[in-house]
């Protein structure tokens, strides 16, 4: 389990800053986050390099934002939403994380071409 802190809260989730990350058992590179003070409330995060090994979005300013030298340094996660046709990912808007001190941002990749929502599998 781990604790994040967002400089702003997740988009629908405002008021919200403080989160906890907690891997879900038996499945590799799927999370819940949770807000602190609301932990009926969750996401779910996949990690992007475990269900999205092609996804190379361009990250740095965010990385920058968070305090790492480099985008090879950051966990990139992606919103993922399960539905009756299927789960879909969120390409245009990944949760990037700092594991060393869980500064955490979700950058808005505008002009980049990744999807909202793209069919997991």
């Amino acid at each position: 389990m781990s604790a994040l802190t967002f400089a702003e809260p997740l988009p629908g989730l405002a008021p919200h800053t403080d989160f906890t990350l907690e891997a879900v058992d038996g499945a590799a590179g799927l999370f819940s986050l949770r807000p602190e003070a609301a932990p009926d409330v969750r996401l779910f995060l996949l990690d992007a390099a475990v269900y999205v090994p092609g996804y190379a979005p361009e990250i740095s300013g965010a990385c920058r934002s968070l305090g790492l030298d480099s985008p090879e340094d950051a966990r990139v996660l992606v919103v993922a939403t399960p539905g009756g046709s299927g789960t879909t990912v969120n390409l245009m808007a990944p949760v990037i994380v700092n594991e060393a001190t869980g500064q955490s941002a979700q950058a808005i990749l505008d002009g980049q071409g990744w999807p909202l929502r793209m069919p997991l599998g």
